[in-house]
């Protein structure tokens, strides 16, 4: 079950969604939700995109006074992937952000 609420991850979900516009033609994005999965079969994001995009993202939790740690066994466990959907990796993003340091 998904605690966290909109609000407390949508500065995240932001980042990654403005990251994808920023790194994509307009025409190879559909409508970026919490549910667009960002690994499989359906997503726009190759293995190379995706390093890119967690890179992108430990670069902002430095600006912001935190790690983001997207190489934990957490991560890459293929059933608890953080890296599921966009979502799932905001939501990551959120918890390792407010976890005291």
């Amino acid at each position: 079950m998904n605690t966290t609420t909109e609000p407390e991850t949508g500065s995240a979900r932001r980042l990654i969604t403005d990251w994808m516009h920023e790194t994509f033609p307009p025409e190879k994005l559909t409508d970026l939700t919490a549910d667009t999965p960002l690994i499989g079969g359906n997503s726009v994001l190759d293995s190379m995109k995706l390093v890119e995009l967690c890179l992108y993202l430990e670069d902002q939790a430095s600006d912001m006074g935190f790690e983001f740690d997207w190489t934990s066994e957490t991560a890459m466990s293929k059933s608890r992937s953080i890296f599921r959907t966009i979502g799932s990796l905001a939501d990551e993003f959120h918890r390792q952000q407010a976890e005291p340091s």
